[in-house]
């Protein structure tokens, strides 16, 4: 395995009686899609400020592509880009106009950000759009407009805040297929989401933060594994809930959840229960199951697992 090329470790950060990272630990590995996730409030904003330079640590450091976040935050500036929440172009100019002025911003010549919006145009499917005024674009042109502005100098390392929020399916599909394309060509990229779908797509490797602190790591079926699999049960009578909850919980030893009005769901204790001895038990209790099914749980459970017991993972 090659080092890290985004480093933190022991980061914390406070703004005056509020702690917002609380020794944060954090290593991703070049040409890889990191997912960083964590309710509101966890810490990830935070953290990403200060990889990106824009905060300092309280304590502890961090780097990119081995050059301290602090001591030598010119040289992490030069490797890495940034797209927020939100676009950050010109809706008045076009979106050549657009790439030409941030390749200016950039220092780039002329003749050398003329090209380069060229390229960028071309590779991202908007040349067909460049010559028309941003405000005419739809909001995952825009997007990509708004992600691609950041690739003007090549970034090693591309911080992506919630690229998608606010974009219909196909818009969403459209920037996967960019952000897929740039992990491709080498760029890492350190991705926050509030869609756990979206990091379960894109991320190679998943950091949990709650509190301050990363509580698990992992790829997305690692961090799926640690909660066991899901057993789903579908009742002919929803009235038979409260008998079919009693069972489940015997057998799994813990609570299920109520999916629906005549469902249940609830985590399985690992290679000790067999579908026909689950099916046996609602059987013998008198409760008719209409479908019983064993399946992998999604992030989504293992994000509320996780944040919701304060457990750590590794």
């Amino acid at each position: 395995m090659t080092d890290p090329i985004v480093v933190a470790e022991g980061l914390h950060k406070s703004f005056r009686d509020t702690h917002a990272l609380r020794g944060l630990n954090l290593s991703v590995q070049p040409g890889t899609v990191c997912g960083v996730l964590g309710p509101n409030g966890a810490g990830k904003t935070t953290a990403v400020r200060i990889l990106a330079t824009l905060s300092h640590p309280d304590a502890g450091h961090a780097r990119i592509a081995g050059y301290d976040v602090v001591r030598d935050a010119d040289q992490v500036r030069a490797r890495i880009g940034l797209a927020g929440q939100y676009a950050a172009v010109d809706d008045k100019l076009t979106g050549r106009g657009n790439l030409r002025m941030f390749g200016r911003l950039y220092h780039l010549s002329r003749r050398q950000a003329h090209q380069r919006a060229d390229e960028l145009l071309e590779r991202f499917g908007l040349m067909d759009a460049a010559d028309r005024p941003v405000t005419g674009y739809s909001g995952g042109m825009r997007r990509r407009l708004d992600l691609i502005t950041c690739l003007i100098l090549r970034p090693d390392v591309l911080f992506l805040d919630e690229p998608t929020t606010g974009l219909d399916p196909r818009s969403r599909g459209e920037i996967w297929d960019s952000i897929r394309a740039l992990v491709a060509d080498g760029t890492t990229v350190l991705l926050t989401t509030q869609y756990l779908d979206e990091a379960d797509q894109l991320a190679d490797a998943i950091a949990v933060i709650d509190h301050g602190q990363v509580i698990a790591t992992g790829t997305p079926d690692k961090l799926k594994a640690t909660i066991g699999d899901r057993l789903d049960v579908t009742l002919e009578d929803p009235a038979a809930l409260p008998v079919a909850a009693t069972v489940l919980n015997t057998l799994a030893g813990t609570d299920p959840t109520t999916a629906d009005a005549d469902r249940l769901s609830v985590a399985l204790p690992d290679g000790r229960l067999r579908l026909a001895d689950i099916v046996r038990e609602l059987d013998h209790a008198g409760v008719a199951a209409a479908d019983v099914c064993l399946r992998r749980p999604t992030l989504d459970e293992v994000f509320l697992r996780l944040t919701d017991r304060k457990e750590t993972v590794r």
